[in-house]
């Protein structure tokens, strides 16, 4: 059995959302003690091509922020990718249904993003693509928003350094 000591985040394509999930908690991560700040961080998508680069507005999204986008390659999730995952972290209940229904084994943590904050605010991130520049915004401000309930949770089920 692999070790668990990967994040999976998960979207539809792996060229908007999930990208920048990734980076966003990777980069919060790393800021960390052991042992949060060795965990991986990678992203992957329900309905993903091999290959393909995250989308401009996602790139530029996340440059405004001050971290680099621009070398995304698309993936699609494997159940490798789902033995290795201490969590998987979804952006719509849609993307849990898909990965519960499609793969043979599922991890014991898998939850949406925004799943952990204690708020009345919509738990889904909604997919900004084709959309205009602020929509990207938007998914990027709610996963940022996100991401000091996702450290306390992975506290609690981090395995010891």
């Amino acid at each position: 059995m692999p070790a668990k000591d990967t994040i999976v985040i998960v979207c539809t394509a792996n060229i908007c959302r999930s990208p920048m999930a990734e980076r966003l908690l990777s980069h919060a991560l790393a800021a960390e003690k052991p042992p949060l700040n060795q965990l991986k961080v990678i992203s992957a998508g329900v309905a993903a091509g091999h290959g393909h680069a995250a989308t401009d507005h996602s790139i530029t999204a996340m440059k405004k922020v001050g971290i680099d986008l621009a070398d995304h390659v698309s993936q699609p999730l494997t159940q490798e990718m789902l033995d290795r995952a201490l969590a998987v972290l979804t952006m719509t209940e849609t993307h849990r249904a898909l990965i519960q229904i499609g793969f043979e084994r599922v991890p014991e943590h898998m939850h949406l993003f925004r799943e952990f904050m204690n708020t009345d605010a919509d738990s889904e991130i909604p997919d900004p693509y084709g959309q205009n520049f602020n929509n990207y915004v938007s998914s990027r401000d709610s996963m940022v928003e996100a991401i000091p309930s996702i450290l306390r949770f992975l506290r609690t089920i981090a395995p010891a350094a």
